[in-house]
């Protein structure tokens, strides 16, 4: 399916789901009155529906975008059943938990049992209107006259390949009426048999060598009022993905291997904002302990400051408290054989450098506790690859560690969650990141950071 078409049907979808979400919440209070119980005990006294008004509205905008963290509208065409039922129940459950937090913030008194009906009628009814939209566009795609007729236009072989990809899809908007051999056939030709088709789409899949003939076909569709597709696979890329877009009116190929400008990158920066900015305040005695104790037990400054990484490699100055004698880094040359890491960067376990106290942070993980000024700053994201020295991303051997810094760096990430006291080289260090990277989603940011959570407790700190 083209891009223009599945926005314009993600756009309905997003506004149906919106509207089924909000029904649902209505149902499961009518289901309640009907039913006239309570799970939980207690008096059988209904709240009004109008207390549920707000949070109807609320659902409106909410469900959209926390389907969209969960790859919802990013599924194929025909997703499976699986592919549609497992996010849904994410969703509802997750919509169900903030029902229930705006209900305690705002004092709104709602009948519980309503919630807990809401939950898988939610999900029930949503499946329904997804299985029966997928019946609706197949019934309605076989039909004849609302198919694109497409010409395969290229050698043979490109269009032989191109069949191919067709033939192995379920899509039947669209049915291949010719193949077009533009190294053998004249274009005139070309405008002969559209005609006799009744084509509505020519489908270019020839080398970028022919590009003077796909001009004459571009032209020639132009005026006849025929949509042209161009297969843009004149470069074979391992990693980056192709998107179209506009600059100043010239069409562009963009090829990207980090994530795209979203929604779900938007609400990104605006989580780390207000999680940087809640943390710091309510962590506001810890950080004011941590100095005191780094001020009292060690001559020296309380914070470190040093030159790291950032995004495309652009240094900035991350801060840390202290946890290091004053003259750690002059006698970083001496520990050199101690280096328990392979590749560019240094990791010492029980490195003597290291103060009393600074092992303490260092194990609970709050000489990190600073970094929350680099995240309001915008320099560093709560979760993304660890900021490494200018100096050690200097020594990158492997240009391809490098996309680690196509993204914000992050207080943590799959590495810190993963045993990373367990992890002696680089490249295993260097894959996490990438992984984090190509799989990125809103929902792997909770995720890691739900996960960060024990790890710091349990105190399984950096080395």
């Amino acid at each position: 399916m083209l891009r223009n078409q599945r926005q314009i049907q993600t756009s309905i979808n997003k506004v149906l789901d919106g509207l089924v979400f909000a029904i649902s919440l209505w149902l499961a209070h009518v289901l309640r009155a009907i039913l006239h119980f309570e799970f939980f005990g207690g008096t059988a006294d209904i709240a009004p529906f109008e207390a549920y008004i707000s949070i109807s509205i609320l659902l409106l905008f909410v469900t959209p975008f926390v389907l969209d963290t969960q790859g919802f509208y990013s599924r194929s065409a025909w997703p499976s059943r699986a592919q549609t039922i497992w996010p849904l129940v994410k969703t509802s459950l997750f919509i169900t938990l903030l029902i229930i937090t705006v209900m305690f913030v705002l004092k709104i008194q709602l009948t519980r049992s309503v919630i807990l009906i809401f939950t898988p009628l939610s999900v029930a009814l949503a499946w329904a209107k997804e299985e029966g939209s997928l019946r609706w566009q197949r019934r309605r795609l076989t039909h004849t006259d609302l198919q694109k007729r497409i010409i395969l236009l290229g050698s043979r072989e490109e269009t032989e390949n191109m069949l191919g990809r067709i033939d192995g899809t379920n899509d039947t908007s669209y049915r291949v009426v010719l193949q077009f051999n533009i190294d053998r056939d004249p274009i005139e030709r070309l405008l002969r048999l559209m005609h006799e088709h009744s084509a509505n789409v020519v489908l270019i899949n020839a080398g970028h060598t022919k590009f003077d003939k796909i001009e004459q076909v571009i032209n020639a569709c132009e005026l006849e009022g025929v949509e042209v597709w161009l297969a843009a696979d004149f470069f074979n890329t391992q990693i980056a993905r192709t998107a179209v877009d506009d600059f100043h009116g010239v069409p562009l190929l963009v090829f990207h291997s980090a994530p795209a400008a979203s929604l779900q990158g938007l609400a990104k920066q605006a989580i780390d904002f207000g999680g940087a900015l809640a943390m710091l305040v309510l962590l506001s005695p810890v950080l004011l302990l941590s100095a005191l104790a780094v001020k009292i037990t060690s001559p020296g400054p309380i914070l470190f400051r040093q030159k790291r990484s950032g995004i495309n490699g652009r240094p900035f100055t991350m801060y840390k408290f202290r946890s290091m004698g004053t003259n750690a880094e002059q006698r970083k040359h001496e520990l050199a054989a101690m280096n328990e890491m392979g590749g560019p960067v240094f990791k010492v376990a029980n490195d003597p450098r290291i103060t009393p106290i600074g092992r303490f942070l260092r194990r609970f993980s709050l000489d990190e506790l600073p970094q929350l000024f680099n995240v309001l700053k915008g320099a560093m994201s709560l979760v993304g690859p660890r900021p490494l020295p200018v100096d050690e991303t200097r020594r990158f051997e492997d240009l391809a560690h490098r996309r680690r810094l196509s993204v914000k760096p992050g207080l943590t990430c799959l590495w810190q969650i993963s045993g990373r006291n367990e992890i002696n080289e680089f490249s295993d260090w260097v894959r996490l990141d990438l992984e984090y990277i190509d799989n990125w989603s809103l929902w792997l940011d909770i995720k890691i950071l739900f996960r960060t959570i024990p790890v710091v407790f349990i105190g399984t700190g950096a080395k």
